[in-house]
C-alpha cells in the first residue's frame, strides 16, 4: 500500500485520538432553528428550501423527530445543555439565567477525561464561560454583521475583543472555529460547543443570499389562515375568543402591540412592494407579504449556516477527524413559521418546543436511523459525557442515550415523558405561563396564566392535544365527554413528572399557589378564570390606549 504526504499526516494527526479511545465531540447549536426548517425532517420547505449538509448528518448517522426543549427560550435551554438539569434546578428561567464559573458542569467533565475543550459563538449565559480551555464569544445576543467577540485577556471579563468589522457572524464563527481547529495541538481530543447566532430573529442574512427564494412564495401552514374553533382554550382565546388579539404575537394585524406585519416593513424594506403602505392592501395581502418577508429572511440565515457547515465538514474531512468525531446537530428550541399565526418561540407548541437534533458518529452509530424516542435537552450533556468516557455527576438530572444510539433499542424504562415548563409570563411575545407534558402519542398543557409573584394574571385553561391523529393541534380535547378519563390520567401523570423533575413550587410559592388553584378546573375555577379574562381584557386596551408597546410583566426582579 502506497501513502501520500497528504495521508500521513492526517493519520498523524488523528493517532493520539485513535489511541486513546475517545472520540472528538463536536456540539453544534443554532439559535431558533425550527426542525421543520431541515429537509431531513420533511415538513413544508424541505423541497422549497434544502438543507444538504445538515440532511448528511441524518442521512450518515440518526435523526430524532421526539427531541423537546423544556423550555424553549435561548438561556434556560442552553443552561439545561451546559448542566443537564431543568431549569427550576440550575435556575436559569428566564433570559437573565446564566450558569456560573465552577458550574459549567459539561466543560467541566470534559476536562477531567482528558479533552481540549472550546466554546464559540453564541453563549448567551451572561458569565465568563470560564470552565472551557478556550473561549470566543458574542456579546450578549451578539450582531448579525461586524460582530464582535469576548475572549480572554488581561482586561475583566468583557473587555477582551476581537472584531470581524466586514463579516457576517455566521461566517466569522465558522472561521474561528476552523481556526481553533487548525492551531490546536492535537495531543488530546476536543469537546466544542460551536454556536450559530442565525437564524434568531430579526433575520439578516449575509448580502450574497439576498437572491435565494427572491421571486417564490413561501409555502404557507393551514393554520396560518384557520384557527379551528376547537384549537387553544380559555387561557390562549380568552372568554368568547375576546383575547385572540392579545395573546401571541402575529404575522399579520391581528395583535395590536406587536407583529411582524408592523414590524418588518422598516426593517427590511427590500421585501415589500415600493412605497408599501398596509392601508393599501386587504389583510390577506399584508399578512402573507409579512409571512413571506418573515420566511424568506429566516431561510436565508439557514441557508448561510449549511453552507458554512460544509465548510466545517471539508476541513474534518481533510484533516482526517470527520470520522473520528461525533457530531452533534440541534437547536437551542424550535421557532413558529407561522403556525396558528404566531411567531417567535416560548409556546409549548409542537413548532417550538421541539428541537432539530441530529447525530452522526459512524464508528459506533448506525446510518439512516430514525427515532421517535423521547429526548429531553437535559439529556444531551450526559450522552456526550457517556461518548467520551467521562464522569457524570449525581447533579445531572438527564439520562445518556448512547446505547440507544448505538443498538438502535429504546430502553424499557427510557422516560415516556418530557416536562416543560415556560416563566416568563406574557413578556415580549405575549406568552402566558405554561407548563405541561408530551408523550409521544399525547401533549398536555397547562396555562396557569400569572407571574413568579402569582399577579398580572390571564385566563388559566388546559389543552390537551392528540399527536398522533392531529399533528397540527387544531383539536383541544380537554373538555371532551369522551376524553374525559384521558384528561384525568394524563393530568395525573403530569403531577407525578413535576414530582420526578423536582418542580415542587418552592422555587415561587406565590406563583405556585396559582398554579394549585386552577390545577382541578372544576365549573367555580372556570368561571373565575372568564372574570380574569375580562379583567385582563381591560388592562391590556388601557395599556395600549397609553401606548406602552414593551410594559414589564414577567414579574421577576
Amino acid at each position: 500500500m502506497k501513502f501520500t504526504l497528504p495521508s500521513i499526516l492526517a493519520l498523524i494527526s488523528v493517532a493520539p485520538l485513535c489511541a486513546a479511545g475517545k472520540p472528538n465531540v463536536l456540539f453544534i447549536m443554532s439559535d431558533d432553528h425550527a426542525a421543520h426548517a431541515i429537509s431531513a425532517y420533511g415538513g413544508r420547505l424541505s423541497k422549497f428550501a434544502p438543507t444538504p449538509n445538515l440532511d448528511r448528518l441524518a442521512k450518515e448517522g440518526a435523526l430524532f423527530s421526539n427531541a423537546f426543549c423544556t423550555n424553549s427560550i435561548c438561556s434556560p435551554s442552553r443552561a439545561c445543555v451546559l448542566t443537564g438539569q431543568y431549569n427550576h434546578v440550575n435556575g436559569a428561567v428566564d433570559l437573565a439565567g446564566r450558569v456560573m464559573p465552577g458550574k459549567q458542569m459539561l466543560a467541566i467533565e470534559m476536562g477531567k477525561a482528558g479533552y481540549e475543550t472550546a466554546m464559540i459563538g453564541k453563549w448567551h449565559l451572561k458569565v465568563e464561560p470560564r470552565d472551557f480551555d478556550y473561549y470566543c464569544v458574542l456579546p450578549g445576543q451578539g450582531k448579525y454583521h461586524g460582530p464582535s467577540f469576548r475572549v480572554r485577556g488581561d482586561k475583566p471579563w468583557g473587555k477582551n475583543l476581537i472584531e470581524f468589522p466586514d463579516k457576517h457572524s455566521t461566517d466569522a464563527i465558522t472561521d474561528l472555529t476552523l481556526d481553533w481547529l487548525k492551531g490546536r495541538s492535537k495531543d488530546k481530543p476536543f469537546f466544542l460547543m460551536h454556536h450559530y447566532k442565525a437564524p434568531h430573529d430579526y433575520f439578516e442574512n449575509a448580502e450574497r443570499y439576498e437572491s435565494y427564494l427572491a421571486d417564490v412564495d413561501v409555502p404557507e401552514p393551514e393554520t396560518l389562515w384557520k384557527r379551528h374553533p376547537k384549537f387553544g382554550s380559555l387561557a390562549t382565546r380568552g372568554n368568547d375568543d375576546e383575547l385572540i388579539p392579545h395573546v401571541g404575537t402575529s404575522i399579520g394585524n391581528r395583535n395590536p402591540r406587536r407583529s411582524y406585519l408592523r414590524d418588518l416593513p422598516g426593517r427590511f424594506p427590500k421585501e415589500f412592494p415600493e412605497n408599501y403602505d398596509p392601508a393599501d392592501h386587504s389583510d390577506e395581502e399584508n399578512t402573507r407579504l409579512a409571512y413571506n418577508a418573515y420566511l424568506k429572511k429566516f431561510l436565508r440565515c439557514v441557508k448561510g449556516i449549511d453552507d458554512n457547515l460544509g465548510r466545517l465538514f471539508k476541513h474534518l474531512e481533510q484533516s482526517g477527524q470527520m470520522d473520528e468525531t461525533l457530531i452533534i446537530y440541534t437547536g437551542d428550541q424550535g421557532f413558529m413559521l407561522g403556525e396558528h399565526d404566531y411567531q417567535d418561540k416560548r409556546w409549548m407548541y409542537e413548532e417550538s418546543m421541539r428541537m432539530p437534533f441530529l447525530v452522526r458518529y459512524p464508528k459506533t452509530v448506525k446510518a439512516g436511523q430514525r427515532f421517535d424516542t423521547i429526548i429531553e435537552n437535559v439529556d444531551y450533556a450526559p450522552t456526550m459525557l457517556d461518548f467520551a468516557g467521562a464522569s457524570i455527576p449525581k447533579s445531572v438530572q438527564g439520562r445518556s442515550f448512547k446505547s440507544l444510539l448505538e443498538t438502535g433499542e429504546e430502553a424499557d424504562d427510557w422516560k415516556k415523558a418530557a416536562y416543560y415548563r415556560y416563566w416568563m409570563h406574557m413578556a415580549h411575545h405575549d406568552n402566558p405561563a405554561h407548563l405541561g407534558m408530551r408523550t409521544k402519542r399525547y401533549k398536555l398543557i397547562y396555562f396557569y396564566g400569572c407571574n413568579y409573584q402569582g399577579g398580572y394574571q390571564t385566563p388559566a385553561g388546559w389543552e390537551l392535544y392528540d399527536m398522533e391523529k392531529d399533528p397540527h393541534e387544531t383539536r383541544n380535547l380537554y373538555h371532551d365527554p369522551k376524553h374525559a378519563e384521558l384528561a384525568k390520567s394524563l393530568k395525573s401523570w403530569l403531577g407525578k413528572v413535576r414530582k420526578r423533575v423536582g418542580d415542587d413550587g418552592s422555587h415561587y410559592p406565590e406563583c405556585e399557589k396559582i398554579v394549585r388553584e386552577f390545577w382541578d378546573y372544576d365549573e367555580a375555577d372556570q368561571a373565575k378564570a372568564r372574570e380574569i379574562s375580562a379583567q385582563y381584557l381591560a388592562r391590556r386596551k388601557k395599556e395600549l390606549s397609553e401606548g406602552i408597546r414593551n410594559f414589564r410583566t414577567s414579574g421577576k426582579p
